[in-house]
């Protein structure tokens, strides 16, 4: 797994981080990952499962249902020939 190093911390944004790691119930490293997650990983982000799911879910009009109709191509396959 990846390992950072930040160098130059402040001794308020370390004291800061430590408090709030205690607060949470957290180590100071466990804190600073979760909030390194929620900045890159925000919980409303779009999840290409989820949103493809979602549309295959959905009920189309009679109207679009019609275009898709409309735009299938009705010419029969030849058969694959297996000699």
């Amino acid at each position: 797994m990846p390992a950072v190093t930040i160098r130059n911390l402040s001794d308020e944004t370390h004291r800061a981080l430590k408090a709030r790691a205690a607060a949470h119930g957290h180590s100071t490293e466990a804190e600073i990952r979760r909030i390194l997650d929620l900045a890159v990983r925000p919980a409303e982000r779009v999840r290409l499962g989820t949103l493809l799911a979602s549309l295959g879910e959905a009920a189309l009009t009679p109207d679009e249902s019609a275009l898709f109709d409309n735009l299938r191509d009705r010419t029969p396959s030849e058969p694959v020939g297996l000699e």
